[in-house]
């Protein structure tokens, strides 16, 4: 086995005591007080990683001296809220290992200062400690609100009036937030307020800075990958001709929420030639979940969320014989999979790592459907994309799909960054995707979800009924 220098599964984690609430902020619950049955829930109890006060040391130490390097004296972190699904911007969680959603002041000295969104998080809070978690925000260190005039009282308290402040949520956080998340009407407010202040975005350096995890943030990516894998396994089970696209998705999510984890709304479609991405259909307009036919594909991204940590799965499901353009395609998906394996190594570049994973797209005849890698934990750095789905019959008339280069190219990996490796590829309009979670080791990549990175056979019985 390759050293890694990282946590193994298993080693040295922080693990929850039974009968506990672990600071990852999921209770410890046994059948006996209705909580898991059998091997799932065997499993969840002998194994979660939590998070500890070391842990919350280690970060605000990171945070202080990051405010140094860059003459801050403060830091001003908005969340965006808590029901954000995949890829939210919640760096506020990172200092609070909390509740998404809260707006975090860091001063130069003294503890942060945690704005919370309503009342819920406050009772949250207090049934958190009385059930013997230690959460990292004390209660005198809590706002009821955070609306602008009680950030505006925050800043005045801790004599910020003429300070220069970082701020994390005015910058760019793709790909749904490309000009920032802070509400204008609040931060109107606050520049009116505190006229002498400077207000600096800090987004990219600061994303960048917490890329690189600590081994307790491996831990738990480790324990999230592996319930993203079991997600994947139960869709793979539920699959076959005569069910509804519902039901495997069902099977999938009860996958994860019977895991301890909350996991984002996934993104599904079938077909026997969809070119699509993102949630499924019936999720979004008054319609029946399609039926699975005989050579039909299931394209899925499935999300699994532990402690604040995401993983990744990239899955494409072959439903009985499908056709051979669809395991052509898979083959040049784990090409490129296998170049990205090669080129995750320290020192190296994300732009070199994109450009590795795209070299097997380049030779092969058919075409990229988007972009094979971007970051995780946060998601920060997104390869580039090209605007070849533009090309395909029946486009006419859209809205063109641009080309994009990389973000970020120039980003040097370190041990700990971890990675979404999602190369798709398409001939005609039979595709594949496939990948998952991957981890810069010190000298080798860790791959945490290796089941998802090939193309996967329905084992389901097909005894769904067409819903009505």
């Amino acid at each position: 086995m390759c050293r890694t220098g990282l946590l193994e599964a298993g080693d040295r984690a922080v693990l929850a005591p039974p009968g506990r609430t672990t600071h990852a902020g999921h209770p410890r619950r046994s059948p006996a007080n209705g909580g898991y049955k059998g091997r799932s829930w065997r499993m969840t109890e002998a194994r979660t990683p939590v998070f500890s006060m070391n842990e919350r040391d280690r970060r605000w130490n990171l945070a202080r001296d990051f405010m140094a390097r860059e003459g801050l004296d403060a830091l001003l972190v908005f969340g965006e809220h808590e029901d954000a699904g995949p890829a939210p911007v919640a760096y506020d969680t990172w200092f609070t290992n909390g509740r998404a959603g809260t707006t975090v002041v860091l001063p130069g000295t003294g503890e942060p200062v945690c704005l919370l969104p309503g009342p819920m998080c406050v009772m949250d809070h207090l049934e958190s400690r009385r059930r013997g978690d230690t959460p990292w925000i004390p209660p005198h260190q809590l706002r009821g609100t955070r609306r602008s005039d009680t950030l505006i009282a925050t800043l005045g308290e801790l004599g910020l009036a003429r300070a220069v402040i970082g701020v994390i949520g005015l910058g760019s956080h793709l790909p749904w937030h490309p000009e920032g998340i802070i509400p204008y009407g609040l931060w109107n407010n606050v520049l009116s307020h505190f006229p002498d202040a400077v207000f600096a975005p800090v987004d990219l350096p600061f994303g960048q800075l917490v890329m690189r995890l600590g081994e307790e943030e491996i831990a738990v990516l480790r324990h999230s990958a592996r319930i993203g894998d079991e997600m994947v396994q139960a869709m793979v089970a539920t699959a076959a001709p005569g069910v509804p696209e519902s039901r495997v998705y069902a099977a999938g999510m009860a996958a994860g929420y019977d895991r301890g984890s909350l996991p984002p709304a996934m993104h599904l479609w079938s077909g026997p030639d969809a070119v699509a991405a993102g949630p499924p259909a019936w999720g979004q307009r008054a319609q029946p979940p399609r039926v699975l036919e005989e050579g039909d594909v299931v394209y899925a991204e499935v999300f699994s969320s532990f402690g604040g940590r995401h993983a990744q799965n990239q899955v494409t499901i072959a439903v009985g014989d499908v056709h051979e353009d669809f395991h052509r395609a898979a083959d040049v998906c784990r090409a490129s999979y296998d170049a990205g394996l090669g080129a995750l190594r320290p020192g190296h570049t994300f732009g070199e790592l994109v450009d590795a994973m795209h070299a097997p797209l380049d030779a092969a005849d058919g075409w990229p459907f988007l972009i094979a890698v971007h970051s995780l934990n946060p998601g920060l750095s997104v390869g580039r994309g090209r605007g070849l789905f533009s090309r395909l019959p029946g486009t006419e008339g859209y809205p063109r799909v641009p080309d994009h280069p990389t973000f970020l190219p120039h980003l040097e990996l370190a041990p700990g960054m971890s990675f979404a490796f999602e190369p798709n590829y398409a001939f005609g309009r039979r595709l594949a995707h496939l990948g998952g979670t991957v981890v810069v080791g010190e000298d080798a990549p860790i791959e945490l979800n290796a089941y998802s990175a090939r193309l996967l056979h329905a084992t389901g019985t097909g005894t769904g009924r067409r819903p009505r």
